[in-house]
Order: structure tokens, then sequence, then C-alpha cells
């Protein structure tokens, strides 16, 4: 998941967050830029367009996903249980 701001492309005036399927890399392009097909996400991570998109891969920002990251268990809990 990343969020893309301007830093990515000055079409964003306002940041969305994606979920990228792939990177196209048979169109060719200027340099630093390349297109992507990609998921936009909507606040619970439910993608709600499919969309095409030419960015610079510089300026998409890595989003952690909320929902895959592992939940800590305090080293005391997990001694107690063996």
């Amino acid at each position: 998941m990343y969020l893309l701001t301007r830093r990515a492309s000055v079409q964003f005036r306002q940041s969305i967050t994606v979920r990228v399927i792939r990177e196209r890399t048979e169109r060719r392009t200027y340099h630093g830029w390349t297109w992507v097909d990609c998921y936009v996400l909507d606040a619970r991570g439910d993608a709600i367009a499919r969309r095409e998109l030419f960015v610079m891969p510089a300026g998409l920002q890595p989003v952690v996903d909320r929902a895959s990251r592992r939940t800590k268990v305090p080293r005391n809990a997990a001694r107690a249980a063996r």
C-alpha cells in the first residue's frame, strides 16, 4: 500500500492510498516516471476503484497495513502459556 501525494505526481492535489497491482514496464515514459495499475483504497482499506496512474516511483510513500500487522504478545504472557 502506498500514499500518493504531490511528490508522486502533480495530479494528486489530495493524497490517495492505493494498492499497486503491477508496474507497466512495456510503456515508454520519461526518465524517473512509470505507469502503474492499482486499486484506490478507502479509509477501511477496501478497494473502491481501479486506476492506471502515471507516477514518479520516488514519490510513493509506503503505508503500513494495520490489518496485516501482528499483535505483539508480552514476553511474560508467552512464557505463561508454556
